[in-house]
C-alpha cells in the first residue's frame, strides 16, 4: 500500500502531522508493505528567495494579526508540537520560499534518502536557531547530513530548473485531488485525509485503506488542523 503526504516545510501542522502520522503507522500490523512517498506543496509558491522576514512579522502583516495574536499562536502550536515529542521554537524563526528544497527532497528521493532530508529539513526550521531560508549552504549541509553528496545538492540549487517540473507535477496533482491545505495524506489513491489528525484517525484509514479500494473520499472532520492560503489553524487554549 502507498501513503502519499502532501506538505511544505514551513507548516506547522504538517510537522506535527507527520508525527501523528508515524504514530499511526509504527502500531499498523501491516506496515512493512506500506510505502510512503512526500509530495511537494507550497504555502507561499510566488515567494522571492530572498524574502525572508520572522515568523512573526509573516503573521501580522500577511494575516492580519496582532503581535499578541501572533505570540499566542506560536505558544500554542509549539503546546501541539511538544504533546508529540517535537521540539519547536516559538520565538525567532524565519519564514522564506520553500521551492528550493522541495526541489532538494526530489533529488533525494532518487536517492532513497527523501525521508531523512525531510526530518533534517523540519527539525532546522522548526527547533534550530540558525535559519533554513535564503542560504543555499545550510540547504547543502543538511542534505550531506541526509547522506547526500555535497556537489549534487549544489548542483541542483544551482540549476532553477532542476527537479522544477517534479515539484510542479505535485503541486497540480494535489489540486487535482482536492487538496486545499496541507498536510493532505493520501492513502492508495482510494482514501484521504486532509490535515493534522489524531493518531486514531490515521489509525482507521489505514486499516480501511489496506481492507477495501474504495473512490477517494476524506476521513476526519472538515475542520482538522493544517495550513491553507489563509493561515495556519491554531487551537485556542
Amino acid at each position: 500500500m502507498r501513503v502519499e503526504i502532501w506538505s511544505d516545510i514551513a507548516c506547522p501542522w504538517c510537522y506535527v502531522g507527520k508525527a501523528r502520522f508515524e504514530k499511526a503507522l509504527a502500531a499498523f500490523p501491516h506496515r512493512e508493505e506500506v510505502e510512503v512517498v512526500h509530495r511537494s506543496f507550497e504555502l507561499d509558491p510566488g515567494r522571492a528567495k530572498d524574502d525572508v522576514q520572522p515568523v512573526l512579522a509573516m503573521l501580522t502583516a500577511k494575516y492580519g494579526m496582532s503581535e499578541e495574536q501572533a505570540r499566542a499562536g506560536e505558544d500554542n502550536l509549539g503546546a501541539q508540537a511538544a504533546a508529540e515529542g517535537l521540539p519547536y521554537r516559538t520565538r525567532g524563526r524565519d519564514h522564506g520560499a520553500t521551492f528550493d528544497m522541495h526541489r532538494l527532497l526530489h533529488f533525494a528521493r532518487e536517492h532513497g534518502r527523501q525521508e531523512v532530508l525531510l526530518d533534517l529539513l523540519y527539525r532546522a526550521n522548526f527547533a534550530e536557531e540558525r535559519s533554513v531560508f535564503g542560504d543555499d549552504e545550510r540547504l547543502v549541509e543538511l542534505a550531506v547530513a541526509a547522506g547526500l553528496d555535497a556537489d549534487g545538492a549544489r548542483a541542483v540549487l544551482a540549476d532553477p530548473t532542476a527537479y522544477a517540473d517534479d515539484v510542479r507535477a505535485d503541486e497540480r496533482e494535489a489540486a487535482q485531488l482536492g487538496a486545499r491545505g496541507v498536510p493532505f495524506f493520501v492513502l492508495d489513491r482510494a482514501l484521504g485525509v486532509s490535515g493534522a489528525q489524531p493518531a486514531e484517525v490515521f489509525t482507521r484509514a489505514l486499516t480501511q485503506a489496506w481492507e477495501a479500494r474504495t473512490p477517494l473520499r476524506t476521513v476526519g472532520s472538515d475542520a482538522g488542523d493544517a495550513c491553507g492560503p489563509d493561515g495556519c489553524a491554531v487551537p485556542q487554549g
